[in-house]
């Protein structure tokens, strides 16, 4: 019989549809992209011209900017979301509300030489771009414009990356997005009825139930939510409470890099290098150390369909009970891959 769960965070309702259950076999791998002629790919270590002026980069043996020698690199979006240049300029048109498009909007490309994943790269490699991300926040919140920044990757053109080289985005914004503030709004009434962090109790729950934990360290937990809204669905939360991913350490980025990139390839061995997205929700860069949110991260694997129901419900329906599909990333053994 179907199932329905409720997130506890988000008080959204899920459906579980036991009995449409499918394995992973039974979700059709992505037909990849050929990969580009060599010196086409303008993410590729040596075609630095080919991309905006950079942001940043790390240099371990120095160098100038725009020239080849980096480990992690980050450029402006050639075709932004929203535009650093300029003021707010906050008005109402009659009973609605506007502003200027402000905001940054950055791509982190993650390494130099031509890899399709994140997982194509070292754990070493992985580290760095977590500490790239983590440097690109704290940077941005400079900026009293701009009250929030959302990390986001996309892989495979399903779930709408135009280029094969791995990298990630950036967008900061001048609100704070829906997403975020309703987890926070959640997580906040759990903390007001409880006194405790609804996600450090959630992930304390998951390992000592485990049915639901794929991977777990002495500071991150990898694990399927209770109320998955997609199949293969995954989290990572670090086991220290923080709401703000900027305070993360060194030792932390080392361990989220080697847990991010493991937990990336037990998914696209299960599934045959799934598309998928991953977003990275942290506290607001104006808000102070919040003791009822906890910054995390979601991966978002792009293997079935959002129709009309979805849609016009705000219901979701996940073939796959994330107990099963916890079974089936444990049990997958990942290919060696990375330099």
């Amino acid at each position: 019989m179907p199932e329905l769960r409720k997130d506890p965070v988000l008080g959204r309702w899920v459906i579980i549809a036991s009995e449409r259950e499918r394995r992973p076999s039974d979700f059709p791998a992505e037909k990849e992209p050929p990969s580009p002629p060599p010196g086409a790919c303008p993410f590729c270590e040596g075609s630095e011209g080919k991309t905006p002026p950079e942001i940043a980069a790390f240099r371990p043996g120095g160098g100038p900017p725009n020239s080849p020698g980096w480990t992690v690199r980050v450029v402006p979006n050639k075709y932004p979301a929203l535009r650093v240049e300029g003021g707010l300029d906050k008005k109402g048109d009659g009973i609605y509300d506007r502003m200027n498009g402000i905001g940054a909007h950055e791509v982190l490309i993650e390494t130099g030489r031509h890899a399709r994943s994140l997982t194509d790269v070292s754990p070493e490699q992985a580290a760095e771009v977590v500490r790239a991300y983590q440097e690109r926040l704290l940077d941005l919140r400079r900026d009293r414009r701009l009250v929030y920044g959302l990390v986001f990757k996309n892989v495979g053109a399903t779930a709408g990356a135009s280029l094969e080289h791995t990298h990630s985005q950036l967008i900061a914004t001048p609100t704070v997005p829906r997403t975020p503030a309703d987890e926070i709004a959640g997580a906040r009434r759990y903390y007001d009825y409880r006194g405790r962090c609804i996600y450090c109790d959630m992930w304390l729950q998951e390992v000592q139930s485990g049915s639901r934990v794929v991977i777990e360290t002495s500071a991150h937990v990898a694990f399927a939510p209770y109320a998955p809204r997609f199949a293969f669905e995954l989290w990572v939360l670090p086991k220290n409470h923080a709401s703000d991913f900027g305070t993360i350490s060194p030792a932390e980025r080392a361990d989220l890099g080697r847990v991010l990139r493991e937990a990336l390839r037990r998914l696209e061995t299960s599934l045959s290098r799934p598309p998928y997205n991953y977003v990275l929700h942290t506290a607001p860069f104006d808000a102070p150390e919040l003791p009822h949110y906890h910054w995390h991260i979601e991966v978002i694997p792009r293997i079935t369909k959002v129709a009309g129901f979805e849609w016009g419900t705000g219901f979701y329906i996940n073939p796959v009970p994330p107990e099963r599909a916890a079974a089936y990333l444990r049990e997958a053994v990942p290919e060696a891959r990375g330099a």
